[in-house]
């Protein structure tokens, strides 16, 4: 199961990207917002980081208006690797090299079929191992001496 949670600059995007998932029958639960109303982007990336860590979800998609907030807040939690990518290739990177267990977009500068088609690419590929594992480690070591576990 996938959740997802913007804030008022990713609402749009979010809804497209909910129908996208909904008719690819994926499986997702809407961690928020619910509306153009401002909020504040941290609140709606701990939820959908907590249920990840938890492992209530297998991933997760977050969306603001750039992305940027939204990932600086979700990879404050241990084990969470979340991208801001833009394009297909950086989608695909994001799983395949980095494992990212949430993707995060920017809604005020995505376009809905250029989100959707981020997200397909991102849910399509697989995460190679190898040596993309070992950096992984080396970030999941990073964290533990940080006292983040």
């Amino acid at each position: 199961m996938l959740v997802i949670g913007s804030d008022h600059g990713g609402y749009e995007l979010k809804t497209a990207i909910l129908e996208f998932l909904r008719a690819r029958q994926i499986d997702c639960t809407d961690m928020g917002t619910n509306g153009p109303d401002s909020v504040d982007y941290p609140d709606f990336a701990a939820k959908v980081a907590t249920a990840v860590v938890a492992g209530e979800a297998s991933a997760g998609i977050l969306i603001c208006g750039t992305g940027i907030g939204m990932s600086i807040s979700a990879n404050k939690f241990a084990g969470i690797r979340a991208a801001l990518v833009h394009d297909e290739f950086t989608a695909q990177m994001a799983r395949e090299h980095n494992n990212a267990n949430i993707l995060v977009m920017g809604g005020r500068v995505l376009s809905a079929e250029v989100g959707t088609r981020l997200v397909e690419t991102w849910l399509d590929a697989e995460f190679a191992g190898g040596r993309h594992q070992n950096r992984l480690d080396k970030i999941s070591a990073i964290e533990q001496q940080q006292g983040k576990e």
